[in-house]
């Protein structure tokens, strides 16, 4: 059973990495065990799991949605890739049969696009159930739409300096040494400051000229990764910017709580949901 555990941790842990604000995955029963259970293999994925005698179970969903899912992650169910196939119900605070069953069968349409894929509930998740309740949630409210990092338009030419940007991605891990020297290498070339977390999940973060970001974000983005998210690029907070400290490598999410909290920027990662505002500086995570 804990290989089975294992396997359903591993994508629970993928999927709450990529979440971005506004979603929203909770545990729904035995809620404590499942939390500490998640908490100890985000630390470990090696760690010695205790036995569970439970499914986890647990409601995905947006807050600009009145629809949500609720999923239960069986034991003895599995395609042929040894993945648990989860089963999903359809909730709603105003969901009418007809639109319920339409919804169900959305459902069942990508449970079958995704049967024996390496990560059906990740991919069942972020890349058929979230979106289309962010589109169907912007077609009934056109103007409250939650778009994609978008690059602002660049300053007008002038005399004065021209401003820094900076970006954030996060990953399911980095480990790869190639894809680490490769971050380092580009960061020199193209003199930008910044960091990269490795393990899982993986953390990179730069800032520099608008162009020189975007040369280092497309850059990235060539590359082979698993449930990589780019979180944003946007023109940088005046302040903080510390030329002294070109790259750096961080094994801990509280290094780099710490380092942006350094840097007067610890709410573009807490914000995210990586770290907490309340650890203390050196608090290892």
């Amino acid at each position: 059973m804990a290989s089975s555990i294992r396997a359903v941790l591993e994508e629970l842990h993928l999927l709450k990495c990529c979440l971005l604000p506004g979603e929203l995955l909770a545990f729904t029963e035995d809620a404590a065990v499942w939390d500490a259970l998640l908490d100890a293999y985000s630390g470990n994925p090696d760690v010695e799991l205790p036995p569970v005698h439970h499914a986890a179970q647990f409601v995905v969903r947006t807050d600009d949605s009145d629809v949500w899912f609720e999923v239960e992650m069986p034991w003895e169910e599995g395609d042929n890739s040894g993945r648990t196939i989860p089963h999903v119900a359809v909730k709603g605070s105003n969901l009418g049969r007809s639109e319920q069953e339409r919804w169900q069968a959305v459902v069942a349409e990508a449970l079958e696009e995704v049967r024996g894929s390496e990560y059906p509930l990740y991919e069942l998740i972020s890349s058929h159930l979230l979106p289309r309740l962010h589109a169907e949630a912007a077609e009934v409210e056109p103007s409250s739409t939650e778009s994609a990092p978008t690059i602002q338009p660049a300053a007008p030419p002038g005399s004065i300096p021209p401003p820094r940007y900076h970006a954030l991605f996060t990953s399911h891990h980095l480990k790869s040494p190639q894809k680490r020297r490769s971050l380092s290498q580009w960061a020199h070339e193209l003199s930008l400051t910044g960091f990269a977390k490795v393990g899982y999940p993986g953390v990179i973060y730069c800032e520099g000229t608008r162009e020189d970001v975007e040369d280092f974000v497309a850059r990235v983005k060539s590359m082979q990764w698993l449930a990589l998210r780019l979180r944003f690029v946007e023109p940088a907070p005046s302040g903080g910017n510390d030329t002294s400290r070109r790259w750096a490598e961080f094994e801990k999410v509280g290094e780099v709580v710490e380092e942006m909290r350094r840097l007067g920027r610890e709410r573009f990662v807490v914000d995210m949901g990586i770290g907490s505002a309340g650890l203390a500086p050196g608090t290892p995570q």
